[in-house]
């Protein structure tokens, strides 16, 4: 009788336990669900901001053309009037699309920032939420001082890829070889800049320290400045040497500043 009497409640006992594991499992996947939508819409909005700012940079178009010409030398120019060459129909429409969505991108970068910050922001302490202003700001600040790093350097590796081969060959430079070449120097430059506000980002929730930093630091100069081989346009010798001297000062001048902002905050709290 005694057995009987607790199997049955044994029983409930298991079937509540497995319902609320089975709720359980099932608001996890609602919030997984819910956070890939989230994500889906982040997206989403940044990518309207991007197309707005495209929109804005191609009625700019031609100023936005010249400036960039700027570091291009001339005797790159072969037909001697000022002009790229454009080799197909199109090819002029897909130029001035290609700018005005590098500029657009550069326009659209408070919006993205702010989808960032607000896709992880849930999952932060209310303490650090507000760092959302400074994460901001110091983001735009560093990507422009990034791409303005790169615009000005970029004649460097525009000048030897122009007189390597010039005594051999007449240089006839397509529009959209050089603009590619150009959107993605400049870009790459900027988001290199960005790698102080990630560690930092890192270390204010805790991830990293300036101590890890530390420890790995050779190792992480070493895949820096193997990745500046790779990642840079071209096969000049100068786009490396800029690029991963930008890496290893902003990662050295991160420690830097964990040390003094973040660890000394966290010590004092």
């Amino acid at each position: 009788m005694a057995t009987s009497d607790i199997d049955p409640q044994d029983r409930l006992l298991t079937i509540d336990n497995y319902n609320r594991d089975g709720e359980e499992d099932q608001d996890s996947s609602m919030s997984l669900i819910e956070h890939l939508e989230e994500l889906r819409w982040r997206i989403f909005k940044s990518l309207i901001a991007v197309g707005i700012g495209t929109a804005i940079a191609f009625i700019f178009r031609q100023q936005i053309m010249a400036l960039l010409t700027i570091p291009l030398p001339r005797q790159a120019e072969a037909l001697g009037d000022g002009k790229l060459v454009v080799t197909g129909i199109a090819e002029g429409l897909t130029v001035f699309f290609l700018i005005s969505l590098a500029a657009g991108v550069i326009l659209a970068l408070p919006v993205i920032l702010y989808q960032t910050w607000a896709f992880i922001a849930p999952g932060l302490y209310e303490g650090e939420k507000k760092y959302a202003v400074p994460f901001i700001l110091v983001g735009i600040v560093l990507f422009t001082s990034g791409v303005s790093f790169g615009y000005f350097i970029l004649r460097y590796p525009v000048e030897w890829l122009v007189s390597f081969s010039a005594d051999t060959f007449t240089q006839l430079i397509t529009a959209n070889s050089y603009f590619s070449f150009v959107a993605f120097f400049i870009l790459v430059f900027g988001l290199i800049f960005e790698l102080p506000l990630v560690l930092t980002f890192m270390a204010q929730v805790g991830w990293i320290s300036s101590d890890i930093l530390k420890k790995k630091r050779y190792g992480a100069h070493l895949g820096m400045w193997l990745a500046a081989c790779f990642v840079t346009p071209g096969a000049d010798l100068y786009s490396p040497i800029f690029v991963g001297g930008a890496m290893s000062a902003l990662y050295e001048l991160t420690i830097v500043f964990i040390r003094f902002t973040v660890e000394r905050k966290q010590l004092r709290a």
